[in-house]
């Protein structure tokens, strides 16, 4: 007889195996860490069950990376919905670790299944919860192995990750470190230690060649670890290299010196580490070893906000307000000037310094007020380009405190980008340009125009990137532009004298709205992959006036303070993940 370790003994899947039957007709594999089980379109033939190891689903989504949907843990099946259904796989299964499986035959389910109704029943429960679980934004299992290893000149782990575990101890988690200890462990020692707490951390240290080795083959997500202060080894992948890295579950975490302002040279590690995202840690900064907690726990927080004009203003309460209320912001993006107020996040602007550096670059004078002759927009874009050079300098994306992203419109290829690399004000110079009012930027011979033409609110971005809760804020839904807003000025020269020229004639609220206005299915699409939403009431803020600094930005923090308090629980746990051992 065959032993399931999570499945009850009493239950009927557990029975399943123990019909000689059954068992006769089944095959036993193993399946080492990265290789692939099944892929989208693949036929749907045989019902998966994992004895040992990890498994993780996956989504491919046209435009997007590929999207983790869960863990596949001891005892539990994989491919049942398509085996039923009788449809290919609709998406991709890779073990995260070595693992065994069993493989039971279609027609061998079947007939098992008629001698046994009980065993459709469970099998119809499980397939219920998970889809609920999808419903409601929740991964089926979220990662809770990670393996730490060093990359280029050697970093001491242990006490980093210890730090790293304690944090996750604050959470209310059961956590284990291990090292090269575990290095001769046979496959069910990990399954059995991975039962028994919340979270477990491998680390390898780089004397540990075997075990470092062993590290990627074991885990459901590795970090390579290495020196911010020291140029990348250009064999990095070659020593490091695993499977995962395939499935974008791999990440850099850069250890910087005491003191600096920014990192550097953080783009030359991404070229050597390729990792699907970069994490800056101070050893002197608890922040960032609590945000390396959450990130691990499912806990961070992603902020999302979307493009709108003079009203994305009203970003900068909400900000104000998230901190007031203590609440973290661990990843954030935005789309065209949510963009920019997003890159502030990310400098790590306190609300004081993110309120003068706005005012100083968009309200104290109009940036859209070098008129040109309208051959590739309506302004030259100069008095663009040389605030944002002022406000964010040379800064490289990766070098970056925060994880960052804006998105632009790529006209070449029909399609939006994501800018998660190069210099910061060449990406915000890109995610800002309207078409007609800003000349569009360009990139490796591709034109990039305002990201909000395709992607305004790119939550469904920031979903794929990270699992923990995302807050979002959307300036363009309310009432907009009206038949005012585009009619003709009465008198030119009045129009002129009075100043009102430097918003722009109304043809630029005309081009601004029509720039910020989704559809409908990729609104939807982002807003299911918010948590928390809030649309601040910006209808009487003109979309082009760049004065009206003041009611923006009240009416972001008052809606953000309301839903805040309304909240039942804290924002970091609205996708809490229940500990194994509760705490009394």
């Amino acid at each position: 007889m065959v032993t399931l370790p999570d499945i009850p003994t009493n239950s009927a899947l557990a029975r399943l195996f123990e019909d000689e039957r059954v068992i006769g007709e089944a095959t036993w594999f193993s399946l080492p860490g990265g290789a692939t089980l099944f892929q989208s379109g693949d036929p749907s033939d045989l019902l998966y069950f994992l004895r040992a190891g990890r498994l993780g689903a996956f989504r491919r989504d046209e435009g997007l990376e590929p999207q983790f949907l869960g863990v596949i843990r001891p005892g539990e099946p994989a491919g049942e919905m398509s085996l039923i259904a009788g449809v290919p796989h609709s998406g991709n299964v890779v073990a995260l670790r070595d693992s065994e499986i069993f493989a039971l035959p279609r027609d061998v389910f079947f007939a098992a299944c008629d001698s046994s109704p009980a065993i459709m029943t469970e099998l119809a429960r499980l397939m219920i919860m998970r889809s609920r679980q999808a419903a409601t934004k929740h991964p089926t299992g979220i990662p809770s192995v990670y393996g730490f290893v060093t990359l280029g000149e050697p970093v001491t782990l242990r006490p980093l990750v210890d730090r790293m575990a304690r944090e996750i101890g604050k959470l209310g988690y059961t956590v284990t470190v291990i090292g090269v200890e575990a290095q001769h462990a046979p496959t069910e020692w990990f399954s059995n230690v991975e039962r028994d707490y919340d979270f477990v951390l491998y680390t390898a240290e780089a004397e540990d060649v075997t075990w470092r080795q062993g590290v990627g083959r074991q885990v459901d997500r590795l970090f390579r670890v290495g020196r911010g202060d020291t140029q990348p080894p250009r064999d990095g992948l070659m020593q490091a290299g695993n499977p995962l890295q395939a499935q974008n579950l791999v990440d850099l975490i850069l250890v910087q010196k005491r003191g600096i302002k920014w990192p550097k040279g953080s783009e030359a590690w991404m070229d050597a580490a390729m990792p699907s995202r970069l994490f800056h840690l101070r050893r002197e900064g608890s922040d960032d070893f609590a945000r390396i907690a959450r990130i691990l726990t499912g806990q961070s927080v992603g902020l999302v906000l979307s493009g709108g004009g003079a009203r994305a203003y009203a970003h900068i309460g909400a900000i104000r307000a998230l901190r007031e209320q203590g609440v973290p912001i661990d990843f954030v993006c935005g789309a065209s000037m949510g963009g920019v107020i997003a890159a502030g996040v990310a400098m790590a602007w306190d609300t004081e310094e993110m309120d003068q550096r706005i005012k100083a670059a968009f309200v104290n004078s109009s940036p859209l007020d070098d008129i040109a002759f309208p051959i590739l927009a309506m302004t030259l874009g100069e008095k663009v380009h040389v605030r944002l050079q002022e406000h964010f300098g040379e800064v490289q994306i990766a070098d970056l405190w925060l994880p960052f992203f804006c998105v632009s419109s790529n006209l070449t290829t029909g399609t939006y980008h994501v800018h998660k690399r190069g210099l910061l004000r060449d990406a915000l110079r890109a995610t800002i340009s309207l078409p007609g009012i800003l000349p569009p930027a360009t990139l490796d011979n591709n034109v990039l125009v305002d990201g909000a033409v395709l992607k305004n609110y790119p939550a469904d971005i920031m979903r794929a990137l990270q699992l923990g809760p995302i807050v979002g804020v959307d300036v363009t839904r309310g009432r907009s532009i009206t038949a005012d807003d585009v009619a003709r000025p009465a008198s030119i020269w009045r129009w002129i004298l009075s100043g009102q020229w430097r918003r722009g004639p109304p043809i630029v609220s005309l081009l601004m709205r029509a720039a910020t206005v989704s559809s409908g299915r990729d609104l939807a699409a982002s807003r299911e992959a918010t948590d928390l939403l809030i649309l601040p009431e910006v209808a009487g803020v003109e979309i082009r006036d760049w004065t009206a600094y003041d009611p923006a930005v009240s009416a972001g923090y008052l809606t953000m303070k309301e839903a805040l308090t309304k909240l039942t629980k804290p924002v970091i746990d609205l996708r809490r993940r229940p500990s194994l051992h509760p705490q009394t």
